[in-house]
């Protein structure tokens, strides 16, 4: 199948969440106010911390702002796209209703983790973008359109790494009767994404910031609107993002053998 094929069936997913949502209003109305006021709270946050002191790992208030509205579009846009899709697909293992994807034509990983989407997710994702455009204007930055082209593949990647790693955490399922606490994992590690990474020393900095990919997805694509294209961190978040999502591939489709052969 062509790309064109796999963007048709995308589309018409698509357009099935929006009709979902017209038709529980309420539900949508709730969800967004819900995640508006997480991201509220966590601006808030950086308001009050700079409070009582001027720079946190050496990042004044808009630039940590800028960092965090990063965090936040990240975040939005996974939520948005991916995360409905992928715990559900934890779900569908344990019931064995993963069937009803090895029975549709086409690729399994994308339809088992694009058939769903939260249009909740995605219209905040545009107040994570103003709080990004609020802190660049507030810092006197002025990307030009090479940087924002830059600044978006990756945040692209951010969200191919988050996807990578929420896809990992979910295909352990194939292997364990319930995998919900590594689900939970990914929680915890996500909450890195909002913190600088001059702030992990030693070996946190070996783990948080260079191991697992949570902390650079959000502070290299601040950093490159801050200061200016770095080709090494650059090249660093790329290849990260090529080389989780290659593992996701292969452990996904590593548990799709064992979970055909454990359902014949």
């Amino acid at each position: 199948m062509n790309l064109a094929h796999y963007a048709r069936i995308w589309l018409a997913s698509a357009r099935y969440a929006v009709v979902r949502t017209l038709m529980f209003r309420g539900d949508f109305f709730v969800w967004a106010l819900v995640e508006l006021f997480w991201m509220t709270v966590n601006v808030l946050m950086v308001s009050v911390i700079y409070e009582h002191t001027q720079t946190v790992a050496g990042w004044t208030k808009y630039q940590m702002l800028l960092l965090v509205g990063t965090s936040m579009l990240i975040q939005r846009f996974l939520m948005g796209f991916f995360w409905s899709s992928i715990f559900e697909m934890g779900r569908n293992i344990r019931t064995g209703n993963f069937d009803f994807f090895l029975a549709q034509p086409g690729n399994v990983m994308f339809t088992a983790t694009t058939r769903k989407l939260d249009p909740d997710s995605l219209i905040n994702s545009l107040v994570a973008l103003s709080v990004v455009a609020y802190s660049a204007r507030q810092l006197h930055l002025a990307p030009g359109a090479a940087d924002l082209a830059l600044y978006a593949l990756l945040v692209f990647c951010g969200v191919v790494i988050h996807y990578s790693v929420l896809v990992l955490s979910i295909s352990a399922a194939f292997w364990m009767t319930s995998a919900q606490g590594i689900e939970g994992s990914y929680f915890t590690l996500s909450e890195f994404s909002r913190l600088p990474r001059q702030a992990f020393h030693g070996l946190a900095n070996v783990v948080f910031v260079w191991t697992l990919p949570m902390v650079v997805v959000s502070n290299v694509p601040a950093h490159t609107l801050l200061h200016g294209f770095d080709w090494r961190l650059t090249a660093w978040v790329v290849g990260m993002a090529a080389a989780w999502f290659a593992v996701a591939v292969f452990v996904f489709h590593r548990g799709l053998r064992r979970y055909a052969s454990a359902s014949s």
